[in-house]
């Protein structure tokens, strides 16, 4: 299936390094990238008579242990964060004091073999073209640090449609998979599920995968986190409609995703509800020359023109702007126009997008946090986040008399 998105060379990034893109193929590319061995033995040539520097060793629990006057095993409980109840608060800073000062860090490759885990997580996005996408990233990264999990970002080559393997093994590379507005059966490939052995927590079936701004209803996803896109929809309309505006044109996304179906049946529903409505629609590829096309049309067709557009996205309201002005049409003295997803386009653009906030951080978050639950066992939390309004200088009254 070719990709709605704009195509993406399929890198991947990893979270505690945001600046660097790598090619990871395998699991061990990505420890030795992450966490590389300091030389243990001095190789550099030196002058003729000069003496051997001795070699810098890493400080060790046992080290710990030896400066806190405590036992490995103590360290251990502290440092892994399951100190509580068997340890003494006093005695559980003087840990953590301690591993500071010698500057230790746990080797997160030996404790990923000891615990069977690789405390990496793969967050599947259609593409990084989107700030949107990247926002995710950051709030599902935030929360994987606080958890000591590293997030492995890949934007998918195919966009919404099925996603290949980055590693060639997945399953033992990864604890878990976090993907973004696509669909559960796209991420067979990663995941492992089969249709004889079904994607749970852990088990055999595969990894376990969370699903964000995607359908709940379907099956294999471990854990789904939406946003209200229908009470986004509805404050549009109800904002629109109470400025007058009852001839409304929708300019909708192409991309055949659940989270653009969402926003076309709220659409419908919220206009079908609205006196004297008179409603058109006009598909548009998901860019800039996109939605200029399909609101050029809007504006054009025969009959009364549309004084007011309600585009999918902020990236097709910056074309829909362009349009009218191309069409010597004043936004909004003569046509309203408003966005979705408050991306930084929305305050780039002159006047401001009136648009829907997408709380994209928070959904990566709660992404991140639903996955860890699932890893441990836990039932993780379900309910949609929030969407708010952000009303700004693209939309005004519905003018009396039409240019």
């Amino acid at each position: 299936m070719s990709s709605p998105f704009p195509r993406a060379v399929p890198t991947v990034s990893c979270a505690a390094h945001p600046r660097e893109v790598l090619r990871i193929t395998s699991i061990a590319s990505y420890v030795a990238w992450a966490h590389p061995a300091r030389p243990t033995t001095d190789r550099g040539d030196r002058p003729e008579g000069a003496r051997q520097v001795p070699p810098t060793t890493r400080p060790t629990s046992r080290d710990v242990a030896r400066e806190a006057g405590v036992s490995q095993a103590t360290v251990s409980l502290v440092l892994g964060g399951k100190w509580r109840g068997r340890v003494s608060p006093a005695t559980a800073d003087a840990v953590r004091e301690t591993a500071l000062r010698l500057g230790y860090r746990p080797n997160l490759a030996a404790r990923s073999l000891r615990l069977g885990r690789t405390r990496t997580a793969l967050l599947v996005v259609p593409a990084l073209t989107n700030e949107y996408f990247a926002r995710v990233h950051t709030g599902a990264a935030r929360v994987a640090a606080a958890h000591d999990f590293g997030v492995v970002l890949y934007p998918s080559p195919e966009g919404v449609g099925p996603a290949r393997d980055p590693f060639g093994s997945a399953r033992a590379a990864l604890d878990g998979v976090i993907a973004s507005s696509m669909a559960a059966d796209a991420l067979a490939a990663i995941s492992g599920e089969t249709a004889a052995a079904p994607r749970t927590a852990g088990g055999p079936g595969g990894l376990p995968l969370v699903m964000l701004d995607s359908d709940p209803a379907q099956s294999g996803a471990a854990a789904t986190v939406n946003l209200d896109l229908a009470s986004g929809m509805r404050q549009v309309t109800g904002h629109l409609a109470a400025l007058g505006h009852r001839r409304i044109a929708h300019i909708a996304s192409a991309v055949d995703s659940w989270t653009f179906r969402v926003r076309r049946a709220a659409f419908d529903a919220a206009t079908r509800d609205l006196p004297g409505a008179v409603v058109t629609r006009r598909t548009a590829a998901l860019s800039v020359e996109g939605g200029l096309r399909a609101t050029h049309d809007a504006l054009t067709a025969p009959g009364a023109r549309p004084t007011a557009l309600v585009c999918d996205d902020d990236v097709l309201a910056a074309g829909a702007c362009k349009a009218a002005r191309r069409l010597g049409l004043r936004v909004p003295l003569d046509v309203s126009v408003t966005g979705f997803d408050d991306l930084a386009l929305a305050t780039a653009v002159e006047p401001e997008l009136t648009t829907v906030r997408l709380p994209a951080d928070e959904a990566g978050a709660r992404g991140m946090a639903a996955l860890l639950a699932v890893i441990d066992g836990l039932s993780p939390q379900q309910a949609d986040l929030p969407v708010e309004l952000m009303i700004r200088g693209s939309t005004g009254p519905c003018p009396v008399e039409p240019r």
